[in-house]
């Protein structure tokens, strides 16, 4: 029996956050129903300005799956109280509900996120956390499945959704043969930290970017705390507090995260040695480095380096 699937655009979504999966799905062979929905029936435009037709919603939910898109438009969807409440009935309806990318900012806003566990898009964990305390945000996996409300991370992550969900309901090896059509990993290795540049820590929005750049430009000193407060001018207890209130993380894991995006550039660039890559990016030895890998990308330097080789 096909299941049915339904994508949720609005004004200025993110037009791979809906043809991503959408591509998976049909990739699947008969498995799958597919329509686009929106507020309104007719062509609604993308941020790229690509449309796509889309049916209006049904008074009533159907079907099997409700899949929200993001994009820059959301948070203008997400002051649509009459958007919001039919996200609302689809999920009482029993309906699996999921997001691609920002589109979890929908989810929350409705309410379906309250004390669950959900991700989205890295460039939104800040905002994301401000509006919705109640939600457990999980910024670094690629997607986070509780119950029927699926959500996942960044754009090209949909896709990743879409896998999962096709294995959860037809079995992996369908799965698999999708990922093998679209030339894409079944499982990504890692979580969505890989591709953040190190998440809100970027040049140019923080008092800290020159702190930070020390950093960067000196892998090997050992950056304590105090060592960084005097270079920013502050107290250390001030500096500790100001900067994890600031960029979300302390300054020790701060420059962890450093460290790895380093060495991470340097084993995707086909470095000698993961020895050598450890002791230039300041770890000491392999080993810490391997623990911090698996800890922020969810791989190791080996491997990364075999994959970049590869």
């Amino acid at each position: 029996m096909r299941r049915r699937i339904s994508i949720l655009v609005f004004p200025r979504f993110q037009l791979l956050d809906a043809a991503g999966p959408i591509a998976a799905f049909e990739a699947a062979r008969g498995h799958y129903e597919l329509r686009v929905v929106a507020a309104a029936a007719g062509e609604v435009r993308s941020s790229s300005r690509v449309a796509m037709v889309a049916d209006a919603l049904p008074r009533t939910p159907s079907g099997d799956t409700l899949l929200v898109s993001g994009g820059f438009g959301v948070d203008e969807a997400a002051k649509d109280d009459k958007l919001l409440a039919y996200l609302r009935r689809a999920e009482r309806a029993g309906l699996r509900v999921a997001s691609v990318c920002s589109g979890s900012i929908l989810l929350a806003a409705a309410g379906l996120l309250d004390g669950r566990t959900a991700t989205t898009h890295w460039s939104r964990t800040s905002q994301f956390r401000e509006m919705f305390p109640k939600v457990n945000l999980d910024a670094d996996r690629i997607f986070v499945q509780e119950g029927r409300i699926w959500t996942s991370a960044g754009i090209t992550a949909g896709i990743d959704l879409a896998l999962a969900m096709i294995s959860h309901d037809v079995g992996p090896e369908i799965a698999r043969r999708v990922a093998q059509e679209l030339v894409v990993y079944y499982r990504r290795p890692g979580g969505q930290s890989q591709f953040s540049a190190l998440l809100s820590m970027q040049g140019g929005r923080s008092r800290f970017d020159a702190v930070l750049d020390h950093v960067r430009q000196n892998l090997k000193e050992r950056h304590s705390v105090e060592e960084l407060a005097e270079r920013a001018f502050m107290s250390p207890r001030h500096f500790a507090r100001a900067f994890h209130e600031e960029t979300g993380v302390t300054p020790a894991k701060a420059v962890e995260r450093i460290r790895v995006e380093a060495a991470r550039t340097a084993l995707d660039a086909g470095a000698a040695s993961v020895q050598k890559v450890a002791d230039q990016c300041g770890f000491g030895d392999p080993e810490r480095m391997r623990r911090s890998f698996a800890r922020l990308l969810g791989i190791t330097p080996s491997s990364l380096r075999r994959t970049a080789s590869a």
